[in-house]
């Protein structure tokens, strides 16, 4: 059991967020001579099997690792090119994998894009109004959870057939994006989600001063020659850098 991906789509359908938890999984593997017996081409940055289906290789499939090193779309792991590598008789006897081929970025702006109007689709297809929508779709491979607040951000977890306490997941992401990312003051709403914009937010939360917190004199921070509080003793504020005297977030 497992969780494969989560999405996070904003009321519009465009994708703020998105994490991949799975590999692909590898079809194939089949060590070859010179000349290879497959064709292949490369078709939106990847390189695809365009005929020569044979041993589990389908056409469609993607190369995945060249000699146990993972292939970067049409990149080597070294940064040459795969059709320009295994044109090469010198590189042969080569071991190659094959599998379904990743998502790229464009790809999966354009599900999430979709996925937002099968939605509507569905509220609009209740006989009753007032519909919640889609809430989970179902397949002998994974089921789609999603979970839309009140706002319209649509929170969508792909997962296991027999993966339970989905529900509380999705909850939880929720309440993790409302304190993350929301309460972030360098964050635009709709906007998407970088983990740079948000890093700050792993130490204590800075909105709020903790009781054991020292008198601010305590504090050994210096900024331009001047002493300045640390952020433990100034909330509501946003933190600006890491003091390099008491190891604490300082004030600008």
């Amino acid at each position: 059991m497992a969780i494969f991906s989560v999405y996070v789509v904003n009321k519009a359908g465009g994708l703020i967020y998105q994490l991949d938890s799975y590999a692909p999984r590898a079809e194939a593997e089949k060590t070859f001579s010179y000349p290879l017996d497959l064709l292949l081409k490369l078709h939106d940055e990847r390189v695809l099997v365009a005929f020569g289906q044979r041993d589990g290789i389908r056409v469609g499939h993607a190369v995945l690792a060249i000699n146990g090193m993972d292939v970067n779309g049409k990149y080597t792991a070294d940064g040459k090119e795969v059709l320009e590598y295994l044109g090469n008789p010198a590189n042969y006897p080569v071991s190659i994998r094959f599998g379904r081929p990743r998502l790229t970025s464009n790809e999966k702006l354009m599900l999430a894009s979709m996925f937002h109007s099968l939605f509507a689709i569905g509220s609009q297809l209740s006989p009753e109004q007032g519909s919640s929508g889609i809430e989970m779709l179902e397949t002998d491979t994974f089921k789609l959870h999603c979970f839309q607040t009140l706002t319209g951000i649509k929170f969508v977890v792909l997962a296991d057939p027999r993966q339970a306490g989905i529900d509380s997941l999705l909850r939880k992401i929720y309440e993790i994006y409302s304190d993350f990312a929301l309460k972030n003051p360098f964050y635009s709403l709709e906007m998407p989600i970088r983990w740079g914009q948000v890093g700050w937010y792993s130490r204590a939360s800075p909105f709020t001063q903790p009781s054991w917190a020292p008198d601010p004199s305590w504090c050994g921070c210096f900024a331009g020659g001047r002493r300045q509080p640390c952020w433990l003793h100034k909330p509501l504020q946003p933190p600006r850098r890491l003091c390099s005297s008491c190891n604490a977030w300082q004030w600008c």
